[in-house]
């Protein structure tokens, strides 16, 4: 019997980043499917959220997301640009098409079956250091061909209509509220919610209780 987990996941999250080659080899290893759940980052759906943290919470969470990467031997670099703009008048609370366009594009990605392949290419075109300006030219074609989807088709459907990947989008967010918590990447199997890449092996544990099956060689 294949398992299947809920997985909700932004773009622009660190931490969402560095799970992915786990996810991917869990199900590449296993008879599991991911259910992917794209959602919007905090900084955009409730950007009051950063305008109340310490001043600590920031320093700590440069030092970790940095040491974190290194620790798991993964190329990091933050974002040029980042997908989420922020102005000295308006903070976070301004438009923010590419996240937005990110974002639809994964429930996109996600409606044709490659929903987690999406996610790990273009997290590591974003995140792994090797690529500036990941807006433009071809780099985001080449990232979803590269996880086998025709990039063409998928962008003129995202851009021609948002507001139905919106809407997919927004009922992401609010099943993820009801699974019991909101923050990324969090995981849910079995009415448990696993926040966080660290609870990783959490989930793989609570997977194999549940009978969690090697794919065949």
């Amino acid at each position: 019997m294949t398992l299947s987990y809920d997985l909700y996941w932004s773009f622009r999250s660190p931490y969402s980043y560095m799970v992915m080659g786990r996810l991917a080899a869990l199900e590449r290893d296993y008879d599991v499917a991911c259910n992917v759940r794209p959602v919007y980052p905090l900084a955009v759906r409730t950007p009051e959220f950063f305008e109340q943290q310490d001043p600590l919470w920031v320093s700590y969470f440069m030092t970790d997301v940095f040491r974190e990467a290194a620790f798991r031997g993964l190329p990091f670099r933050w974002p040029r640009p980042d997908p989420v703009q922020r102005s000295a008048d308006e903070g976070y609370r301004m438009k923010q098409p590419w996240i937005h366009r990110l974002t639809h594009l994964g429930v996109a990605a996600t409606e044709r079956g490659r929903g987690l392949a999406f996610l790990d290419e273009v997290s590591e075109m974003i995140w792994g250091g090797g690529t500036d300006n990941w807006h433009e030219g071809e780099h985001l074609a080449q990232a979803a061909a590269r996880a086998g989807l025709d990039f063409a088709e998928m962008a003129a459907a995202v851009d021609a209509d948002p507001a139905p990947f919106a809407a997919v989008v927004e009922a992401n967010q609010i099943a993820q509220r009801a699974a019991g918590h909101w923050g990324v990447p969090m995981m849910t199997f079995g009415g448990e919610a696993f926040f966080g890449q660290d609870r990783f092996d959490q989930l793989k544990w609570r997977l194999e209780q549940a009978g969690l099956a090697r794919r065949p060689a």
